[in-house]
């Protein structure tokens, strides 16, 4: 499968950085790298990767420097630091930095991967003619936001996933187990009540009247369908 994914490798450790690169390439990943802070600083904001693997120590300018200057400047991708053991006493303080996650070394290369897939699932489409509309509703999911008549109205990360599913599966019946697996993934423990909650307040934000639904319809017994009207 050819994915559209770019993911930036940022190490100094040049057989390291040689390994992961390797391995995001042979699962069809476009790979961009640095072994300087200050190089992929600019990197990161000239080329806009989906995915930055930032290494925690750097010549040049930290990783978490980097992460800062880059979230300050507009950057909103998936952030993954890689830190040595010695270093996880310093996590909590990094995520006020704008990192997304963490990943340990020595870690196993399957497990990267999977981390980055797991990711993966949840990009929205980045070209913007992917617009839905329903009624007089366009849904633009890059931007987490509907547009009515004029006026943006924002939407949940987990607003947005629920739509968007629904939105490309027009009329289906879909079940609560299908949306949380969309929403949540996988290993989610997430109950159907968390859901049926999110459910309430995405049709505040689309529906003429939430109590009578017209786009968003429950699916007695099973879950929602969404219907457009015609």
């Amino acid at each position: 499968m050819d994915r559209d994914i770019t993911v930036a490798v940022i190490e100094d450790d040049e057989n390291l950085r040689f390994l992961v690169s390797h391995r995001l390439q042979t699962e069809n990943y476009k790979v961009i790298q640095s072994g300087n802070g200050l190089e992929a600083e600019k990197m990161i904001l000239e080329e806009q990767p989906d995915i930055v693997l930032l290494d925690w120590m750097l010549p040049g300018k930290e990783g978490i420097e980097v992460c800062e200057s880059v979230r300050k400047a507009g950057f909103e991708q998936i952030i993954i630091m890689m830190t040595a053991k010695s270093q996880d006493v310093d996590k909590i303080d990094a995520y006020s930095y704008g990192v997304t996650d963490y990943i340990t070394k020595p870690f196993n290369m399957d497990v990267l991967v999977a981390m980055i897939e797991n990711k993966v699932r949840f990009f929205v489409p980045k070209s913007n003619k992917d617009i839905y509309h329903f009624g007089n509703t366009e849904h633009h999911p890059q931007i987490h936001s509907l547009v009515r008549d004029g006026k943006k109205i924002e939407l949940t990360i987990l607003e947005n996933r629920i739509l968007l599913h629904f939105l490309q599966n027009m009329g289906k019946d879909i079940t609560r187990e299908e949306l949380m697996e969309v929403v949540w993934g996988y290993s989610s423990n997430v109950n159907t009540r968390t859901l049926d909650m999110h459910v309430v307040r995405l049709r505040k934000k689309i529906e003429h009247n939430p109590d009578k639904p017209t786009y968003l319809q429950t699916v007695r017994g099973l879950g929602y369908k969404f219907v457009d009207e015609e």
